[in-house]
């Protein structure tokens, strides 16, 4: 992955084969993500990059964090938990994610016609963030499937390792193993797993 945002700016993050290409959403989005980008550091964001994205933070907190895909630019908002969406321009990541911290724009337009409201979610977070702030520690409860159990009790290796995971980095395998409907996908997705358990790493961890 790449480690300046000129590198990003320039030739993407890196995370895939289409980096350094045409192709490259990072690339394709680059008026959008410069549009971001100026409206972030106007606010007196620090830009930095962390897992091969533009990551912008203050008083030593991250705030946000801006992700290209094919479809759109998503910006993520860090500790979304804690702020109000009286505009209601927040998205959940996905069905499985607690609190709405997503904005979609498709276009330098879109973020010029939403730059007012985005701006004011900045600093609410930048007040929190100089407030020190935090969200709520959640326990969320989640059930193994059988599959895993099973496999953690014939390997003492990845179940020592598995129970010494994070509590996300767990529930990241629930997750995933939840979503195959044959028990012979379970078990074969298990068996892949096994390496990146024993590294200490959640199942979209590279």
């Amino acid at each position: 992955m790449i480690e300046t945002i000129g590198e990003y700016l320039n030739k993407g993050c890196g995370r895939c084969a289409r980096f350094d290409s045409p192709t490259c959403s990072a690339l394709i989005w680059g008026e959008t993500i410069r549009a971001l980008r100026d409206l972030f550091l106007a606010q007196g964001l620090k830009e930095t990059v962390k897992w091969g994205q533009p990551c912008y933070t203050y008083a030593g907190r991250n705030i946000a964090l801006i992700g290209a895909l094919r479809n759109d630019v998503r910006l993520s908002f860090f500790s979304a938990s804690l702020m109000k969406d009286p505009h209601g321009v927040l998205e959940k990541q996905g069905p499985n994610s607690q609190s709405a911290n997503v904005m979609r724009f498709t276009g330098v337009a879109d973020v010029g016609a939403r730059a007012e409201i985005l701006a004011g979610y900045l600093r609410v977070a930048m007040d929190y963030a100089a407030e020190g702030k935090r969200p709520a520690r959640r326990t969320v409860e989640f059930q193994l499937p059988e599959e895993l159990v099973d496999a953690l009790d014939a390997d003492a290796e990845m179940a020592d390792a598995f129970h010494a995971l994070t509590r996300g980095r767990q529930r990241s395998y629930v997750i995933n193993l939840e979503g195959a409907k044959k028990r012979e996908t379970r078990v074969a997705r298990i068996a892949k797993f096994r390496p990146k358990i024993i590294a200490g790493k959640g199942a979209n961890e590279y």
